[in-house]
């Protein structure tokens, strides 16, 4: 006797905004932005598309609040007491780690930037470091300068980042990341000396460097010229009333 095959079992809570967030990011970050479809989702969340158009009215909607979830995590602040510069480091580690671990994110997060700056991502991340920059005592006049200064290195090293370890790992690039860098170093050595002198110096030191560690070098380079730039104010005495 024919048998029907059986549809999923409907979860039994009810469907979310953030229920259908979270099935969304984990579906970029397996199928990649191309494999997001309404249908797709519906599949995973075993419901209806029309349940999820309740809350998400299309794609462009669902892809803004998958890239604000991811970073409203990645950006913590750091535990309080620390050094000056920790929160900085902290929030930038915490959004170089998210673009490494979402292969998607960088790019969404450049047209988050570019394309609806006013959004909530572009606020999120300049809201969260802007305020580690003014717990470092930099002047008023110099917060907008420096939290962008950051922001754009910490977005653009994660970014080209992403894209070496994506470059590396594609199909037929067949290349583990030891043998990326080393062919790149080797491509520089074999440069013109006349025209790439400088280029050709520092090739060995592309072989085998700690990407997070060099992150986390620029990032100190930035904060040195932020405080030789902006030197921090004195903060107001606080008054304890007994």
């Amino acid at each position: 006797m024919a048998t029907r095959s059986r549809r999923p079992d409907r979860r039994q809570e009810p469907l979310s905004r953030e229920r259908i967030v979270e099935a969304a990011v984990e579906l970029l970050d397996s199928v990649g932005e191309s494999g997001l479809t309404f249908r797709a989702l519906a599949d995973r969340l075993a419901t209806g598309p029309g349940a999820i158009y309740w809350h998400i009215a299309g794609k462009a909607e669902l892809l803004t609040a998958a890239t604000d979830a991811v970073v409203a995590a990645a950006v913590r602040p750091a535990e309080p007491g620390g050094a000056p510069g920790d929160g900085v480091r902290t929030v930038a580690l915490g959004l170089f780690d998210a673009v490494e671990e979402h292969p998607w994110l960088a790019a969404q997060l450049a047209a988050q930037l570019s394309r609806s700056p006013w959004g909530t991502v572009a606020p999120r991340i300049f809201e969260s470091i802007g305020r580690e920059v003014r717990a470092l005592g930099v002047p008023e006049a110099g917060w907008f300068t420096a939290t962008s200064a950051l922001m754009h290195y910490i977005l653009g090293s994660a970014g080209q980042n992403a894209a070496n370890t994506a470059s590396a790992a594609a199909p037929g690039a067949g290349m583990e990341r030891a043998e990326f860098l080393d062919a790149v170093s080797t491509a520089w050595e074999g440069l013109d000396p006349d025209a790439y002198p400088f280029t050709r110096a520092v090739a060995e030191q592309v072989r085998g460097h700690d990407d997070r560690e060099q992150f986390l070098d620029g990032i100190a380079l930035v904060l040195a010229g932020i405080v030789a730039l902006h030197p921090p104010v004195a903060q107001p005495a606080v008054t304890v009333v007994r």
